[in-house]
């Protein structure tokens, strides 16, 4: 089928109500590849992304009060007293600790756009291996298209009911699906807007497992990407692959064969994508 004939919409008001589902599926699943590739600098045109800059070098100011304060609070309970302070050993580990937690604070965004870099780099490797660079188009197969059209008026009103009500299924799992991805993006900028404050626990000992805690979760959130590519590339394969239909059943059953088994494809691509985050959680044991 050209991409012509893709495109072309049908005269018939049930065929009609599915091509428009679907070209709304096509829309969305096509600006989720679009997003998956964009970084946090470009989203939106960028301007999000300088308030989050200009959130994150506010506070900063609170971060270094904080470090100091954990840096403190550390030296007291891993130090016996004041003279354990003295010992070479202790005085140099603690500087170490201090000047660390200090340059995550004031790097911290560099840090953590290295991290998304890396992720973005191995999303990119996944879609070149798979073989798909944007995302596929999911049309209605001509021989539904013929069968529907085939109908009468009083056939087509049955039909008219399972096209509506299957269009509206797919056309509410559309935005479903985008607003994860867009949500990721959300997530993204709290995590780099707020950053020194979890980062200045690096300074204490005791409290350092909040920031380890905090890394450990932005890698998740980048993760996501990667979750999300890879469902929607198996996805794609399985649509790839109309849906089987008896050729020889009422039309009814055919459209509602067709609607069932491709919306139970759709309903386990949004399912992964929404369960992207709980996925790269469990592999990474948080």
């Amino acid at each position: 089928m050209t991409q012509v004939e893709v495109m072309k919409m049908s005269d018939n008001w049930v065929v009609q109500n599915l091509q428009n589902a679907l070209e709304t599926w096509n829309e969305k699943l096509a600006e989720i590849w679009q997003l998956i590739t964009t970084t946090p600098q470009n989203f939106k045109g960028g301007g999000i992304w300088a308030v989050i800059v200009n959130i994150n070098g506010a506070v900063q100011a609170i971060g270094l009060a904080l470090l100091v304060l954990f840096f403190v609070v550390g030296m007291v309970r891993t130090c016996g007293s004041f003279s354990d302070v003295k010992k070479p050993e202790h005085a140099v580990k603690l500087f170490i600790r201090f000047a660390l937690a200090k340059a995550g604070i004031t790097y911290g965004m560099e840090l953590m756009l290295a991290l998304f870099n890396i992720v973005q780099g191995t999303i990119g490797t996944i879609m070149t291996a798979a073989g798909f660079t944007s995302a596929q188009q999911t049309t209605l197969p001509q021989e539904m298209i013929d069968t529907i059209e085939s109908c009468g008026f009083f056939e087509s009103i049955p039909l008219w009911a399972v096209t509506l009500i299957g269009g509206l299924f797919i056309t509410v799992m559309s935005f479903l699906l985008i607003m994860t991805v867009y949500g990721r993006f959300f997530k993204l900028y709290m995590y780099t807007a707020l950053a020194p404050i979890p980062l200045s626990t690096f300074a204490g000992e005791p409290s350092q497992n909040v920031g380890k805690s905090f890394i450990k979760s932005y890698c998740a959130v980048c993760l996501e990407g990667a979750v999300i590519v890879l469902a929607c590339i198996i996805f794609s394969l399985f649509a790839s692959s109309p849906p089987v239909v008896d050729p020889n059943a009422a039309a009814v059953t055919q459209v509602w064969s067709y609607i069932g088994e491709l919306l139970f494809n759709m309903l386990v691509l949004v399912g992964a994508v929404r369960m992207s985050d709980r996925i790269i959680r469990e592999m990474m044991g948080l």
